[in-house]
């Protein structure tokens, strides 16, 4: 086709939220995104649940909710129980890319998580996930490499507390990174769609929101300095694109939103509690509950609370796997998988920490039993006293249509100020006073970001949010190219002032 009408930037702010976002540009720390609001649309985004990198990208990128998608997480069941892998593919499905490409649209893709780069008309750069980084076509690696002098960077490393100073500044290079190569394959390869992300801000609000949720004077330099790279490198991917000339628009969007993490609630060790998830007679988890109670108490004192995080450091350390597991006893669901009775058990949760799953296993489980195990367990987790679960079937979340592998109950605990997660080993399933070895002070809200601007783009400030499955088909039909009529998604172009 001819030069679409407009030409689309989409800058990715994995976790962005206007809770953080607003007092900075306020204080005048984060001037160009601060520019796009002051002359464009500025509006909260609402995620899809669960409100994870995975989902929330791909139903971006299709403009189709996580049931028509088959993907609740980072992860999927696959083989016995126990066993998963990361989820392969958002296809059969269609990205926004692949639509433009195939009707002539230049496209690039820089950081999405893929496997690997694939053929269309333009570039692709994979991100998380990405099992050698191979790029489409091959040649953009060596690109990159001349723009930034060494390889595309990869996934930040796990957090640890001793490493903060060199981990906070290594972030803060992955973005700059990152920036120059979109803007220097901006400039090479002139597309008229650019999809740029940026995780880093995810893994940055994850370990340090209790301290970016201070004011504006009380946050460390080291995490202003960082988000004034963010907003530095959005602004430089921004003009290396509309260097390419012609009308344009500039989105910069987030999956989800990003908030304080408060408590925390153990969906097997409740399911245990209430005999829907049973151990087999003699299994072994007396040393992980051993080091779980001390490292609870150990909280209450100052070396001990100092020990504990060293502790739990090391516990979790991947290349020591084998030593933790000796110490500490099995430390994640795999290992734990071993120890159930499979046979006795109705429920359990795993791969997705928000969902329950019905045993497919336990040959006691009919149609009929299933149905009243799962009005039981509604019913039971929605009576919890110690926190406000709300209870959710998949079809109360999504259209459909491949919902086989999906949960067959979600949880939302305390608004997502309480994360659920898939342990067993401490005392209560509910944790109020979250332990400090826990990593991070941050985790997922509903509400992330929509800032809008460019050529044609109404100015609005808006409260009520829009949807994320939205902008997919909203960037088509702003580009002149009509979106798939069964799309999830309902265009807001009109609205925008984008609709040819």
């Amino acid at each position: 086709m001819e030069r679409p009408l407009r030409r689309f930037l989409v800058l990715g702010l994995d976790g962005g939220t206007f809770d953080l976002l607003d007092p900075l540009m306020e204080a005048g720390e984060l001037p160009f995104l601060r520019s796009l609001v002051h002359r464009g649309v500025r509006a909260p985004l609402r995620s899809v649940y669960p409100a994870k990198t995975i989902p929330a990208w791909y139903s971006f990128a299709t403009g189709r909710d996580p049931g028509e998608l088959g993907i609740f997480g980072f992860t999927e069941p696959s083989g016995g129980p126990g066993h998963s892998r990361l989820v392969q593919s958002f296809r059969p499905a269609e990205a926004i890319w692949d639509r433009l490409s195939r009707v002539g649209v230049k496209v690039g893709i820089l950081n999405f998580p893929l496997r690997a780069g694939y053929p269309l008309h333009g570039f692709v750069v994979p991100g998380m996930f990405s099992d050698d980084g191979t790029t489409y076509p091959k040649e953009v690696r060596a690109e990159i490499q001349g723009s930034i002098g060494e390889s595309y960077p990869g996934e930040l490393p796990i957090y640890r507390e001793a490493e903060r100073a060199e981990w906070v500044a290594r972030a803060a290079r992955v973005v700059s990174q990152r920036a120059q190569a979109a803007a220097a394959l901006a400039e090479r390869h002139t597309p008229d769609f650019l999809f740029a992300l940026f995780r880093e801000t995810d893994r940055v609000e994850h370990q340090h929101w209790n301290e970016l949720s201070q004011p504006i004077g009380k946050i460390p330099a080291d995490l202003l300095d960082f988000w004034r790279t963010v907003d530095r490198a959005c602004g430089e991917v921004d003009r290396a694109f509309r260097s390419g000339g012609g009308p344009a628009v500039t989105l910069v969007i987030s999956d989800h939103g990003h908030g304080a993490i408060e408590s925390d609630f153990l969906t097997n060790r409740w399911l245990a509690d209430q005999n829907y998830l049973v151990f087999r007679e003699g299994a072994e988890l007396a040393r992980r509950r051993f080091l779980s109670r001390f490292l609870l108490q150990a909280q209450r004192l100052g070396f001990a609370r100092r020990v504990s995080r060293r502790l739990a450091d090391f516990v979790r350390d991947g290349r020591r796997a084998r030593m933790a597991e000796m110490l500490a006893g099995p430390t994640s669901f795999e290992q734990v998988a071993q120890r159930i009775d499979w046979r006795r058990t109705v429920a359990f949760s795993y791969p997705v920490p928000e969902g329950i799953y019905l045993n497919p296993h336990n040959p006691d489980l009919t149609a009929a039993r299933r149905a009243e195990i799962l009005r039981e367990i509604r019913a039971r987790l929605e009576r919890y006293p110690e926190a406000h679960i709300e209870v959710f079937g998949p079809k109360d979340l999504y259209r459909g249509g491949r919902l086989d592998l999906s949960p067959a109950l979600f949880i939302r605990v305390n608004g997502m100020g309480t994360e659920p997660r898939m342990d067993f080993s401490y005392p209560e399933p509910f944790i109020r006073d979250r332990p400090e070895y826990f990593y991070g002070s941050g985790t997922h809200r509903m509400d992330g970001i929509f800032i809008g601007a460019g050529d044609g783009v109404v100015p609005s400030f808006r409260t009520a949010p829009l949807s994320l499955l939205d902008v997919a088909p909203t960037i088509l039909e702003g580009m002149g190219v009509s979106p798939p009529n069964d799309l999830s998604g309902q265009s807001f172009a009109s609205e925008l002032g984008v609709l040819a």
